[in-house]
C-alpha cells in the first residue's frame, strides 16, 4: 500500500488533492494515508504529486489487499479475466460474448464512485439482495467479485473481505425476463440498506418492432427511463442464434 515518509513529508498537502477517497490526512504538519480508509488505488503514487518523492508502496499482503489494489487501481489488469479497470467488460462485448441472450435481462450495478468508495460488506447487500430475486450472478470467468463468492446462487461473500474498501465494484449478471421486475423491486429497497451508490446499467434487447419489455418494467416501478445507451448492432456474432 502507499505511504508517507514522515521524513520526507514538508506538509504541503499536494496529495490530499489528489487522493479519491480523503484517506490522506493532515496532523503536526504531515501528511498521513489513513490504511482504513485508502482503496490501493495508487492515484497519489502514479501521478507524482509529491515533488519531495515522500509517497512510497510496500508489498500488498495477502489476497485481499491485492484483490483492492487491482480493482481499484484502474491501469492494473486482472489475472482470471485479463481485462483493466476494475476487470469486467460487463456487457460491452455482447457482440461476440453472447452474455445476454434471448429472453433474458442483463444488469451491472455500478457500486461506489470517487469520494465515496465502496465497502465489500455493501456489495454482498446488494448481490444477495438480487441473488434472493431470482437474479443469476456472473461467474469469476467474467467479473473479479465472483472470486469472493463461494456460492453464487446466494451471493454471500467470505467473511474476511468484507470491510475492505474498494474505489468501485461492479455486480453483475442476468435473469429471466419475467424476473427482472422482482430484481429491480429488490433493489430499490436494498438501496437505503448501504452506504454508498450504485449506478445501474440494464441490457435487454428490442425486438424488430422495437418493443423493450425491460423499459415498462422501469415506468411500472416509476424508475425513469435511460436518456442515453450503447446499442449493440450484432455485428461481431449473429445474436440471433445466441
Amino acid at each position: 500500500m502507499p505511504v508517507i515518509d514522515q521524513e520526507k513529508c514538508i506538509g504541503c498537502r499536494s496529495c490530499q488533492t489528489i487522493c479519491t477517497v480523503d484517506a490522506i490526512h493532515f496532523k503536526d504538519k504531515k501528511c498521513k494515508i489513513d490504511p482504513e480508509l485508502c482503496t490501493e488505488c495508487y492515484v497519489c503514487f502514479r501521478m507524482k504529486i509529491c515533488h519531495e518523492g515522500a509517497i512510497e508502496t510496500q508489498d500488498l499482503a495477502g489476497f485481499y489487499k491485492q484483490f483492492q489494489h487491482v480493482l481499484s487501481d484502474p491501469v492494473e489488469t486482472h489475472g482470471v479475466t485479463g481485462v483493466t479497470g476494475r476487470g469486467t467488460e460487463e456487457v460491452k462485448t455482447n457482440d461476440v460474448s453472447g452474455r445476454v441472450k434471448k429472453g433474458e435481462v442483463g444488469l451491472s450495478i455500478d457500486m461506489g464512485r470517487p469520494g465515496m468508495g465502496v465497502y465489500l460488506r455493501d456489495a454482498e447487500k446488494v448481490a444477495m439482495a438480487c441473488a434472493k430475486a431470482g437474479f443469476k450472478l456472473a461467474p469469476q470467468e467474467e467479473t473479479p467479485l465472483a472470486a469472493l463468492m463461494p456460492d453464487l446462487n446466494t451471493g454471500k461473500l467470505i467473511d474476511e473481505c468484507l470491510n475492505y474498501r474498494l474505489l468501485s465494484v461492479i455486480v453483475e449478471g442476468r435473469c429471466e425476463e419475467e424476473k427482472i421486475k422482482d430484481v429491480l423491486k429488490a433493489l430499490m429497497k436494498v438501496q437505503h440498506e448501504i452506504d454508498t451508490v450504485f449506478s445501474l446499467g440494464l441490457i435487454s434487447r428490442v425486438d424488430p418492432d422495437g418493443h423493450c419489455k425491460a423499459l415498462e418494467y422501469l415506468d411500472e416501478l416509476g424508475i425513469p427511463q435511460p436518456h442515453r445507451g450503447k446499442v449493440n448492432p450484432g455485428l461481431g456474432k449473429p445474436l440471433s442464434t445466441a
